[in-house]
């Protein structure tokens, strides 16, 4: 029997090398597992999820991703989890950076051949690279996990320059959770969270580590008919 779970390498290289059931490419250093739903999942969801990380920009954007999106592989979601890769020249500015990450993202979301515009997921640092892909690409959702408040947090840590910070309308349903302490520097500080949109749900937790996060995650997606 094939494992439900296809690692994806994403390349330059046209056709996948099948190994025991599992299609692996590659591309520069964006590594990619497409996790389908198995035959005892209780339903089949349309709409994809995409799981983005960029550990070697910031190790805390991988945390948990692997659990929920296999979690909601077994759920009957499509998971796309996506670390992200792209050249040290990037680093220098924050909005080629930004640039590179988007477009690593798109190349791996359109590789995946998913039908449909996905929710994306995202953890702390690599919440900008998912604004930042959503502000140009159509998504069915978003999902910011200890996102920072404002990019100008960012400066001198993770961005070598300014960043402009996002504008976009949030005319799709998103989720921002966070620890109750980050809730309370989000609401005080970041756009999203100051302002009450019919569109946006700030959900706090106690620990985005356990089990609470798949379980908020997967009631949101149910509530919104994900």
């Amino acid at each position: 029997m094939l494992s439900c779970c296809c690692r994806l390498r994403l390349t330059t290289v046209s056709r996948p090398l099948q190994i025991f059931g599992r299609a692996h490419l590659r591309f520069s250093s964006t590594a990619s597992i497409l996790r389908l739903p198995p035959q005892s999942a209780p339903r089949t969801a349309p709409t994809p999820l995409v799981f983005i990380s960029a550990n070697a920009w910031d190790d805390c954007s991988s945390k948990g991703m692997t659990n929920l999106s296999s979690m909601l592989a077994e759920k009957g979601f499509t998971c796309i989890q996506t670390d992200l890769g792209v050249g040290k020249g990037s680093f220098t500015d924050a909005t080629n950076l930004m640039k590179a990450y988007e477009s690593e993202l798109r190349s791996a979301i359109k590789l995946s051949t998913i039908p449909f515009p996905p929710v994306i997921v995202a953890r702390s640092s690599a919440c900008l690279i998912a604004q930042t892909y959503i502000s140009s690409h159509p998504a069915a959702g978003l999902v910011l996990m200890s996102p920072p408040a404002s990019n100008d947090e960012l400066l001198g840590s993770k961005l070598s320059t300014r960043l402009k910070e996002f504008d976009f309308e949030p005319a799709f349903p998103i989720a921002i959770m966070g620890t109750q302490d980050e809730i309370r520097h989000l609401k005080q500080a970041n756009r999203l969270c100051q302002k009450e949109y019919a569109t946006v749900d700030v959900i706090q937790l106690s620990d985005l580590d356990g089990q609470e996060a798949f379980v908020k995650l997967d009631s949101w997606l149910e509530e919104l008919g994900i």
